[in-house]
């Protein structure tokens, strides 16, 4: 267990996250860096509402993580997302913000169209979203397919598994590119408030945004409120486990379920599918049993539980 002066708050808690951007120079260095542009090519920032209007009653929110309008010469919006847990859609949900961003307000009427203003989505993602690719960081545009040519650049999609950097940077060595965002990737990746300190020590702003670290892990709220997320985050990852083997479970026995039926209804006896599954034959009678009792298809899979159950207490005894 650490002791207080060893405590750090891990900065890819999303509230840790919001909290650093919350500092003007740190969204600088970090938005720059993503950009892979100079950061005085970065006029002005400016934090926006997080919460995107709706336009219709029934219309979903948009809920973001760091919304920013940038000032100078890469004018625009982004929306920062971390997200520490696996989302399985997570394309689509970022395409929702990024759209939802777009179709904003952004031109009154009388204006042109090519007053629109680009934006950017970017997500910082702790677990792996391209199986296939093994760099830690993509960019998105809207492209044709055929010739490789670009649509638009005002909808932007940026991209940086955490998981993979290690291993990306390992296989690079000192070939790697983009030192500033392999950086940032370095500090929010980190576990150790030693790799906290390496990361720090090369750039200036990411030593900004570990100096706003600790003062906000010396903060007793925030780390309680840091604790309260971390539980929560291992809560959901228990509940998505524990889902997954209860999925494999019910399919193996749909499966099971499913051939039972087949067999009995070819005219075999509970005797012959007993030996042909090898499961004894109390087994195959109350799967039948059950079939009988719950014979549409859709209602004998809400009450799994029960032949499960049946099926248990059978095994035991």
């Amino acid at each position: 267990m650490q002791n207080n002066n060893e405590f750090i708050i891990k900065p890819k808690v999303d509230f840790c996250f919001k909290e650093l951007m919350e500092d003007a120079e740190i969204r600088r260095g970090f938005i720059s860096a993503i950009l892979d542009v100079k950061p005085e090519e970065i006029a002005e920032t400016e934090l926006l509402p997080t919460f995107l209007r709706k336009t219709s009653p029934e219309e979903k929110y948009g809920i973001l993580d760091v919304h920013v309008r940038i000032i100078g010469e890469h004018a625009g919006e982004m929306d920062i997302e971390i997200q520490v847990a696996p989302y399985e859609v997570w394309a689509d949900r970022s395409l929702f913000y990024l759209c939802k961003m777009f179709h904003s307000p952004q031109i009154q009427e009388g204006q042109e169209y090519g007053d629109l203003k680009k934006c950017i989505h970017v997500g910082i993602l702790d677990f792996v979203l391209f199986e296939e690719n093994e760099k830690y960081y993509s960019c998105f545009h809207l492209w044709d397919d055929d010739h490789r040519r670009k649509y638009t650049d005002k909808l932007e999609i940026h991209i940086v598994e955490l998981p993979k950097w290690n291993h990306q940077i390992l296989q690079e060595g000192a070939r790697a590119q983009r030192p500033e965002l392999q950086n940032w990737a370095r500090f929010l990746h980190a576990e150790m408030k030693e790799e906290l300190e390496m990361a720090a020590n090369a750039d200036s702003y990411v030593e900004k945004a570990y100096e706003r670290l600790l003062y906000i892990s010396m903060d007793e709220e925030k780390r309680r409120e840091y604790e309260a997320r971390e539980k929560a985050i291992r809560d959901y990852n228990s509940q998505m486990a524990s889902n997954r083997r209860k999925g494999r479970v019910e399919g193996e026995l749909l499966k099971e379920i499913s051939l039972i039926q087949e067999n009995l209804e070819e005219g075999l006896t509970i005797e012959e599918v007993a030996k042909f599954l090898k499961k004894p034959a109390v087994h195959i009678h109350t799967i039948r049993k059950w079939l009988e009792k719950h014979p549409d298809e859709k209602e004998a899979e809400q009450h799994l539980k029960e032949l499960q159950k049946d099926l248990d207490r059978i095994s035991v005894s």
